[in-house]
């Protein structure tokens, strides 16, 4: 008997790139939009993963509708300035062992691969694109089309489009809400260490993992797939 269709999502800022450089920096031209200062690196890591239009209303609740739409449209600006400038390997590297893990994950033919990200959809095409990592993904979740994490949205339409039940479902992440999505919409959560959230944050995650070379593993003991 062949093996049942598995699907292993993965968020992207602080799970598969980098991108903390170009988002604190362009956190900066946001609060300058609006004569503000900036608020502490780790504050502002710690909202990542989250849609921009939810962001600014967390970030500064004070202030009007109007000044969260002008800091949203200085972010934006500012991040694409940057990735234009820098180029997207520069602006976002991928973290080490991302690449061949997708690499290998996608060799397996059971096994198919997503993305849900808080990234616009011009955002994420533009990654894939910098990144060539075309074709890897069958489905693409981004802040466009859903609720903000942690909705499981993301989860259940990516799900729906690859025909694969929760069972058979993972999510890879870095924040806090990337898990509570996973736990919301009913799949297992595995949490990564190197990202923008505490070990702490993770605490809903299901697993952890330290180091991309864990995952496959994982993946194999969670769907007792022969090595």
């Amino acid at each position: 008997m062949s093996a049942p269709l598995r699907l292993v999502i993965f968020d992207v800022d602080g799970t598969l790139v980098d991108s903390q450089a170009d988002i604190l920096a362009a956190m900066a031209q946001a609060y300058a939009a609006v004569d503000l200062p900036v608020p502490p690196r780790d504050t502002v890591l710690g909202v990542v993963g989250l849609s921009l239009d939810v962001i600014f209303p967390l970030l500064v609740p004070e202030l009007s509708e109007a000044a969260h739409t002008r800091m949203e449209q200085a972010y934006k600006a500012a991040y694409m300035e940057m990735r234009a400038r820098a180029g997207v390997a520069a602006s976002s590297p991928l973290y080490p062992g991302a690449l061949e893990t997708l690499r290998e994950l996608q060799k397996l033919p059971e096994v198919l691969l997503g993305v849900a990200t808080g990234k616009s959809k011009r955002g994420l095409d533009k990654l894939i694109e910098g990144h060539a990592l075309d074709g890897l993904f069958i489905t693409r979740q981004v802040a466009d089309f859903h609720p903000s994490k942690p909705h499981p949205s993301m989860i259940l339409q990516a799900m729906n489009e690859a025909g694969v039940a929760p069972a058979e479902t993972v999510m890879v992440g870095d924040t806090s809400f990337d898990m509570e999505m996973a736990q919301a919409a009913g799949v297992r959560g595995i949490g990564v260490s190197w990202g923008y959230h505490s070990r702490a944050r993770l605490a809903a995650a299901d697993h952890l993992i330290d180091d991309y070379a864990e995952l496959r593993p994982l993946l194999d003991q969670l769907w007792s797939v022969a090595v």
